[in-house]
């Protein structure tokens, strides 16, 4: 044996035989934060000296029954996550077994501050018809946050009194009817929950303010959609605090004058229901709609389009227009200021906190308070047409760092201040089975990419805080209430008990590209106004059938879906109906128009203004949408061309192909959605040629098709809409997602050709303020 080898591990056996293990180096993570969760939740390490073990016995105790009553947090999000964290998901079945359990049973004087851009399921039916808030979220973290001391204190129950009455509340919260009810009698019969169980002072409530949805002349229209009765009741509590009739004669800029009388109809209703006074405020009292943007370009208004969108491109940035001013009040600002703890709830990644950080003041709120333990609570799965892809690399899978990315693109002024600890699933506490049935559903976790993380100046706290139940129960992985509240309560007191070094001496600050840019519009319509215009515009609108005597069509469904398909589709202006004069239903066997081009069944005529369908068209709700988008797009063109015509191209016999020409009419007699310039823009996009100012060609190869500016215009008004509905051009677009190369300088022309057409149609066609 070497002298090299007997001396170099005679020094390293030396080293180990002097130095010492500390007890708290048994505890997995090198983090004492870490370590203090896994000792709260997973109890001390086994293998250890009695001594030891008693010692980690007593910190455990002292940490699990030190009191956190006094202590202020404030929650910020929306949806499932939200409720999830501060009391369990309460439309769950099981939630009424244990109502009581979360942060708000840690923290009593927690208060959730709620997104208001909702417009999906009930919440986006009351919109059509009353000016206000979205409540869906709010009526659902509402529920999650009543206590148990507060219903005893306030109505003298017992603890099972008090269960009986949270899991009544439920019931009738978050019960939806399908037809409309014939009375309050009827309703509250059809919902199921004993309302027996109810004191006396919130039957009262209920009914009052169902009965109100019954007397008052604008919220008797919300009766005939199906609605949950939760929604119902808060918007009946927010408009019997306004002044009469001023929802309907005047509802523009009611937060700003009346944004305090909403406050405090929610305070109310939570104060009765048992949740505290000031347990769940809306961000703002201004109604909003969240505005998305895809890294192709295009742009989709709504929370429920995007949410249902499969563009195929990550989400780019995200941006809040607000109906007016936003109105926040100040004891909301305060509120935030003087927390003790300040959370992100886990969510939809640009749907929940994005939204609540984007109204004016309350980021500013949050970076003032430099004492408050401040988290980031990651979302446990990649969310379809969110987090499915990540900027850096669509290819790759969606790593933790990704969602900072995210919120540092669309928070004014970054993430610095918002929150510097972020709380991440440990993957080693799943089942790998339970990981593989996800995976198969196309499912797949958010991974935690530490070192990055620690890079950026942020720390990764990592633990296993999914809960068991819902896992045994339904066979999903989520946030437990009762163990997150545990966790958040171990780390501040894990602030109290030591200090923490940054996690980077020097942190690498993420890039700001376009942070301070987020171009939210004021200006935009209150929803119930824009659909009140869309069904007058399609009530006005003449319906025929030709040949006329076969209108066995069902004309007040058709008008209906069309409604529907406007409101669905909220970045459609009314103004794009401004050359429309009516619509033509016409029979399969009397349809004349050239189809040498493409199998389009619907087209718009310039010469009398009308958009006509072929009558099969019509009776699938798909192929209505396709049919009617395209003819739409076709109508802004308006009577544009003063000729289109083709002619034969030849060298000598040779017939090389066809030239397309088009002249244009003169402006003074042109009926268009577009300037002089824009309109030239469009048809250079459309790859024609200016041979004179009024004169435009085309060259197509022989046997060759051709998509002319008019086609083109259709197809890409319903891509752009919904790449779903024009095949055609997403094949076209798809070069958008090649990696670029610099080999075939043609490619390179057509890519950004491509680019230039979609900002056009983003910026020109749906991007003009009305």
């Amino acid at each position: 044996m070497s002298e090299d080898f007997i001396k170099k591990n005679r020094v390293l056996l030396r080293e180990l035989g002097t130095r010492q293990l500390a007890p708290l180096d048994l505890l997995s993570h090198h983090d004492l934060r870490e370590k203090l969760v896994d000792l709260v939740l997973n109890d001390g390490p086994r293998l250890v000296d009695l001594p030891s073990n008693s010692l980690f016995g007593e910190l455990r105790q002292n940490l699990i029954e030190a009191r956190t009553d006094d202590l202020r947090v404030v929650v910020f999000g929306g949806g499932t996550g939200l409720s999830n964290i501060i009391g369990g998901d309460c439309r769950q079945r099981g939630w009424a077994r244990r109502p009581f359990e979360g942060l708000k049973h840690v923290f009593p004087r927690t208060t959730a501050v709620v997104c208001v851009t909702d417009d999906g399921g009930s919440t986006g039916e009351l919109l059509k018809d009353v000016p206000v808030i979205a409540v869906g979220d709010i009526r659902h973290v509402l529920l999650s946050s009543i206590q148990l001391k507060q219903l005893q204190l306030r109505y003298e129950l017992t603890v099972s009194e008090a269960t009986e009455v949270a899991g009544d509340l439920s019931a009738l919260f978050n019960y939806r009817y399908n037809t409309r009810p014939a009375s309050v009698e009827d309703v509250l019969n059809q919902c199921g929950a004993t309302l027996d169980s109810l004191p006396p002072e919130i039957k009262d409530y209920v009914a009052q303010t169902l009965s109100f949805c019954f007397t008052d002349s604008l919220c008797r229209r919300v009766l005939q959609r199906p609605h949950c009765l939760g929604n119902l009741i808060i918007m009946s509590a927010i408009c019997r605090r306004l002044p009469d009739d001023v929802l309907q004669n005047d509802p523009n800029g009611i937060a700003v004058r009346y944004g305090q009388h909403i406050y405090d109809a929610i305070a109310e209703c939570a104060l009765l229901l048992g949740a505290g006074e000031d347990a769940v405020m809306p961000c703002t009292a201004t109604p909003a709609q969240l505005r998305f943007q895809y890294s192709d370009g295009v742009q989709v208004t709504g929370e429920r389009k995007s949410s249902e969108a499969r563009r195929g491109f990550p989400v780019d940035q995200v941006f809040v227009d607000f109906c007016d001013h936003p109105f926040v009040p100040e004891p909301l600002l305060e509120r935030i200021g003087s927390a003790d703890i300040l959370i992100m709830a886990p969510g939809s990644l640009y749907s929940s906190i994005i939204p609540v950080m984007q109204v004016p003041g309350i980021a500013a709120a949050v970076r003032r308070n430099r004492r408050a333990l401040k988290l980031l609570i990651a979302n446990l799965w990649v969310q379809d047409g969110e987090t499915d892809r990540s900027n850096l690399d669509p290819e790759r899978k969606f790593h933790v760092s990704d969602m900072i990315r995210a919120y540092n693109r669309n928070l004014p002024g970054g993430v610095r201040g918002l929150f510097d600890q972020v709380l991440c699933l440990s993957l080693q506490d799943i089942p790998g089975s339970v990981i593989q049935n996800y995976a198969v559903e196309g499912k797949s976790p958010i991974y935690l990419d530490r070192e990055v993380l620690k890079r950026h100046g942020f720390a990764a706290i990592e633990c296993g805080f999914y809960s068991k139940a819902a896992l045994h129960e339904r066979q999903v992985i989520q946030h437990d209430p009762q163990i997150v509240a545990q966790t958040v309560k171990t780390l501040y007191l894990a602030e109290q008990l030591a200090s923490h070094p940054p996690p980077s001496d020097d942190p690498t600050e993420l890039t700001t590209d376009g942070v301070g840019h987020l171009a939210s519009r004021y200006t935009t319509c209150l929803p119930a106004i824009k659909y009140q215009q869309v069904s007058r515009c399609l009530a006005d609108l003449p319906f025929s059938f030709r040949p006329a005597g076969n209108d066995c069509l069902d004309e007040q469904r058709i008008r209906e879906e069309l409604v529907d398909m406007i409101w669905y589709h909220q970045d459609i202006p009314l103004a794009h109906f401004a050359t429309i004069n009516g619509i033509t239903c016409v029979q399969r066997d009397h349809w004349r128009r050239d189809q040498r081009w493409d199998n389009v069944f619907s087209f718009y005529d310039p010469q009398d203004r009308q958009i006509y369908l072929r009558r099969d068209r019509v009776d699938d709700k798909k192929q209505l949408e396709v049919a009617f988008l395209i003819a739409v797009g076709q109508a802004l063109l308006g009577n544009y061309a003063l000729e289109k015509r083709m002619e034969p191209l030849q060298c000598g016999p040779i017939v090389l192909g066809n030239i397309y020409h088009l002249l244009l009419r003169p402006i003074e007699e042109r009926s268009c959605y577009f300037t002089d310039k824009e309109l030239r823009e469009f048809l250079a996009l459309s790859r024609m040629k200016e041979v004179t100012s009024c004169h435009f060609t085309r060259v197509v190869n022989s046997e060759e098709g051709f998509t002319p500016p008019g086609l083109l215009m259709g197809l890409m008004y319903a891509w752009y809409l919904d790449n779903r509905l024009a095949s055609h051009i997403e094949y076209k677009m798809s070069i958008l997602k090649m990696h670029q190369t610099d080999l075939i300088p043609e490619q390179i022309r057509t890519r950004d050709r491509r680019v230039r057409l979609t900002t056009f149609f983003r910026q020109s066609v749906f991007g003009k303020q009305q």
